[in-house]
């Protein structure tokens, strides 16, 4: 499937609930209801083809096949490892979950903050499942990737050394969950390896579908632990860092045993009264279950001598768990980063709790057509994508006490650690916002987007999964222009857009036709008489013609297949397969105008424009294409070097204009969607920009 009709299939499914937490994808195709009846039936215990017991499962380089580290490793199930293997043992807590030979801590700490609320747990771990009735060695697990819920079927085989767990396990051996879970996320991911390295936000995220935001603790806002108290009210996940200054510094442990470049999952925020005075505290889990903090407020440390049993046995002070108490103060010096996760309205389970209104995108970047790279590129940015929002309601209870519209904007890049396999690295990203002036969901030209300043941006271009920050604006339209940082660059993201009020949205590419008395004016043409004598001409004649009429013009070069049977398509009324006088004269005067818009784009007069240039030249020649249609044209009518000649110019603006009109005809009730039967299809022929033009 292409990824336009791939896109295009997605969201058919999204519109009828497909793809939501209550009907997840089958990841794979894989559904485990029906594969747990067949290995019940067969009396065979499953074995996941999708995701082997074998080296290509745990990596490709420090865990591939000649690597050091997986030699001796055997996959074994729970049932092998000990006599009572449980799924889960007194309900899942964050204390279940030890960290193995995986360097994943930023998976696993967001896994801790998962257990924080059984409701979270049970979107992700689906109830039910047990090594004892109806076993059949297969479990599932649903998971949040890229603006969908996916339902991920395993089997119970597990990574092995020397008899235990290789990766994560619980500290008694014997409760399983937390490492199928990590099993189910590698598996989406590619492999075990996939999953070394990253931040919090990412597991928050695909556990949970929310938007995640990052606070600097070095420039922490005011109210910092009001947010934060509020955000675990909220139900909100949160985990901090502490950066290092090299690699070196990679999990190295400091005085008071904190641990550099390390995940810690925060999983409190409260006051306690000590010597007369309020002490406001965080508490902070180590994913490892052991190394904490020895400074003030730690699980020995002399500040409790002062608070009084009550509170003490509240805030359950005292557990070697991994799990520890800090001053905030002491917890915005020590740490450098906190990460927040905002969650949608279904996922908060509280009538009180207010959730964040969500919108979602898809779109690609694509060289020679949407690949424009940031505004430094000014040939090429305003190619890029655009989104357009309005904000109409203002926030009922602004916390700087002015009026305005706040909402967070997160941009986030496809399939990073799948393509680690393949070296690739993830793209530097970022956006721009721009007051939108346009109208009928027209996108902003050169004239806006490199003459005015965006009214606000990302606040960085940084090569990560995800880019996310918090905007308040006035009331008004506007419109987010996604990109790269360098142009030319490869790459499909989903855009997300969190508010606190509804607010209308919409994709700005919509393809469309400019109304005739909008469309440029054609000049005079000359007649067909001055070549042929029989008033009607063949496809095969017309390309004659056509190339006897340019032969002296060397900018134009030589017309050839796309000046055909495109063209009698297109002009002919009678459906003869031939062109009488005045059907030659309509088309010749089309050629001449898209002859001047030819000249006007090649500023260098190489006889070629830029792939970049086709979107505002398609536009000048009256029509409005969506990114799906102009990467389609792009690969359909550029040469290697993204360029488009005159002749292939032709035959593109002549095609574009046979399929508006096939679908305009098709669309009686001007509703902007058309069906088609196979038999439709086959007599059409549409081709994917038709496709694209008409389903966008």
């Amino acid at each position: 499937m292409t990824s336009t009709a791939d896109r295009v299939a997605r969201q058919q499914d999204r519109d009828q609930g497909i793809g939501t937490n209550q009907n997840a994808v089958k990841f794979c195709q894989q559904d485990y209801d029906a594969l747990r009846q067949q290995c019940l039936k067969r009396g065979r215990l499953f074995e996941d083809d999708c995701f082997p017991a074998e080296n290509k499962s745990l990596g490709y380089n420090e865990l591939g096949a000649c690597s050091s580290k997986t030699k001796g490793v055997l996959w074994k199930r729970p049932t092998e490892l000990c006599a009572d293997p449980k799924f889960i043992c007194d309900g899942a807590t964050r204390t279940d979950i030890c960290q193995g030979a995986l360097g994943d801590c930023w998976l696993l700490a967001a896994i801790a903050s998962l257990t924080l609320d059984q409701q979270f747990l049970d979107r992700v771990v689906p109830s039910g499942q047990s090594f004892t009735e109806d076993y059949a060695g297969i479990f599932h697990f649903q998971l949040w990737q890229y603006g969908e819920w996916v339902d991920v079927v395993v089997d119970d085989r597990l990574p092995t050394k020397d008899g235990k767990l290789l990766f994560v396990h619980s500290p008694e051996g014997s409760e399983f969950w937390s490492a199928l879970l990590e099993k189910a996320y590698a598996k989406v991911n590619g492999s075990y390896e996939a999953l070394t390295g990253g931040n919090t936000i990412e597991g928050f995220e695909d556990f949970t579908g929310g938007i995640a935001e990052s606070y600097d603790l070095s420039k922490a806002p005011p109210k910092l632990f009001q947010i934060m108290q509020k955000a675990l009210k909220l139900g909100s996940l949160m985990g901090c860092s502490i950066d290092i200054t090299s690699a070196y510094e990679t999990e190295a442990i400091t005085a008071l045993k904190l641990v550099k470049g390390h995940a810690y999952s925060v999983t409190g925020a409260e006051e306690v009264h000590y010597q007369g005075k309020v002490v406001q505290l965080v508490r902070i889990r180590n994913p490892w279950g052991q190394v904490e903090w020895t400074g003030p407020w730690s699980d020995e440390s002399n500040e409790w001598k002062c608070v009084s049993e009550d509170e003490k046995k509240r805030l359950d002070n005292v557990a070697e768990d991994g799990e520890f108490w800090m001053a905030f103060a002491d917890f915005t010096k020590q740490f450098s980063k906190l990460e927040i996760c905002n969650l949608t309205p279904d996922t908060l389970t509280s009538d009180e709790a207010h959730g964040w209104n969500p919108y979602q995108f898809e779109g690609m970047w694509r060289i020679g057509s949407t690949a424009g790279g940031c505004r430094n590129h000014s040939a090429t940015f305003p190619s890029n994508p655009q989104f357009v929002l309005r904000l109409e309601d203002v926030d009922d209870h602004p916390v700087d006490g002015k009026p305005g519209c706040t909402f967070l904007v997160g941009l986030m890049q496809k399939n990073g650690r799948q393509q680690r396999r393949l070296n690739r690295d993830l793209e530097t990203i970022g956006f721009a916002i721009y007051k939108y002036k346009g109208n009928n969901n027209v996108r902003l030209g050169p004239d806006v987007l490199l003459r005015q300043r965006a009214v606000a941006m990302s606040s960085n271009f940084i090569n990560t999964r995800e880019v996310c920050d918090r905007f308040k604006l006035p009331p008004g339209e506007y419109a987010i222009v996604p990109s790269t940082f360098q142009p030319h660059k490869n790459a499909s993201f989903v855009l997300r857009v969190f508010s606190e009020k509804n607010i209308a949205t919409s994709c700005s590419l919509d393809a469309h036709l400019v109304d005739k008395s909008e469309r440029p004016c054609f000049g005079h043409g000359m007649v067909l008489n001055s070549y042929y004598n029989d008033m009607e001409v063949s496809s095969f004649e017309l390309v004659e013609i056509l190339n006897k009429i340019v032969s002296n013009r060397k900018y134009i070069g030589h017309l050839d297949s796309h000046c055909d049977t495109v063209n009698l398509n297109i002009t002919q009324k009678d459906e003869n397969n031939t062109l009488g006088l005045v059907e030659f004269q309509v088309f010749w005067k089309k050629l001449q105008k898209y002859l001047e818009i030819f000249k006007n784009r090649d500023t260098d007069h190489s006889g070629t424009m830029s792939s970049h240039e086709m979107r505002e030249a398609v536009t000048e020649a009256g029509f409005q294409v969506n990114s799906a249609v102009l990467q389609a044209i792009v690969n359909r009518y550029a040469d290697a070097q993204y360029a488009i000649d005159f002749d292939n110019f032709v035959g593109c603006l002549i095609k574009l204009e046979m399929l508006f009109k096939m679908f305009k005809s098709l669309d009686k009730g001007d509703s902007g969607k058309i069906e088609l039967d196979m038999q439709q299809v086959g007599e059409k022929r549409p081709t994917t920009s038709s496709l694209s033009a008409r389903l966008l």
